[in-house]
């Protein structure tokens, strides 16, 4: 396979991790003005920014670049960019980490392991920086988002947030994953289902199940649905529900599908030897 990945800041092209078994993918970082174009290109594409405050500017990647940051893509056969993500160094007020802004792919090339490539690319550069952490956030009304997030990456999410951009239907959990080699502590939750049936009833409420929660939520809502009523009415029971989980000190480490219209997430106490996230509100 033709791939590569960054070990180190500045590094385009070094040997890696073998891309998805049915496409020769590359894999790497973005240096080139040209390539910062076809990443905005992208990123406002498929996020549908006809919004210009909205939209990524060039010359930001190539700063990011350069002072710490990420700016990395996957490209298709064609030479097309099919796959990129950016972030750059950050702080809540204890720890450092890398933040990765956003992640965006084709929707043409879904489904073919292109996001997970984006983020271990995102890693090395991370690691190459010298950071031991990277924070991201999604919205947790996409089921598959949260389970890429924890049971396929193994991140945590450590915090909810109401209105994180500033407008309204931004509600995101602040996801942590550990880049280093330290054990799990939340590896023995990653594989577990609830042992009731949950359905559309329970959409939105927590289950308490001994020490841990599930959340059930609507399977079936992907990115850049238009907002329904009942989406409305979802988005509000998960807001209630994540606060209260959130405030008794309870982080979410899974999210599977059950069935076709119904997801869960699976929310456990903070281990001991996790890290804690500074008590201050997300800068909007």
């Amino acid at each position: 396979m033709n791939t590569c990945t960054t070990s180190q800041p500045g590094s385009k092209r070094a040997a890696g991790a073998a891309a998805p078994q049915d496409l020769a993918l590359w894999s790497g970082t973005l240096s080139e003005h040209a390539e910062f174009i076809e990443a905005s290109a992208l990123y406002n594409r498929v996020f549908r920014y006809g919004d210009k405050g909205l939209a990524l500017n060039s010359n930001l990647l190539s700063a990011l670049v350069h002072n710490g940051g990420s700016a990395v893509g996957v490209r298709a056969p064609s030479g097309d960019l099919i796959g990129f993500a950016y972030g750059f160094p950050g702080t809540d007020g204890t720890h450092s980490f890398h933040y990765s802004q956003a992640a965006v792919v084709d929707p043409a090339f879904q489904g073919h392991g292109i996001g997970r490539m984006l983020k271990e690319q995102q890693k090395q550069v991370a690691l190459g920086w010298g950071s031991h952490r990277m924070h991201w956030t999604f919205d947790p009304m996409l089921s598959r988002n949260g389970h890429f997030n924890f049971n396929s990456l193994g991140g945590v999410g450590v915090k909810f947030v109401e209105d994180y951009y500033g407008r309204e239907r931004t509600d995101r959990v602040l996801v942590e994953w550990i880049l280093d080699d330290r054990p799990d502590p939340y590896a023995q939750y990653r594989s577990l289902a609830p042992q009731s049936a949950l359905g559309e009833s329970d959409w939105g409420h927590v289950i308490a199940d001994g020490d841990r929660r599930w959340v059930p939520i609507d399977a079936g809502i992907s990115s850049g649905d238009d907002e329904t009523e009942a989406i409305s009415w979802g988005r509000a029971n998960l807001r209630s529900s994540l606060h209260d989980l959130y405030n008794q000190g309870f982080v979410i480490v899974s999210c599977r599908r059950l069935t076709a219209e119904t997801s869960v997430y699976l929310a456990v106490e903070r281990a001991d030897d996790a890290p804690t996230p500074a008590p201050k509100e997300a800068a909007k």
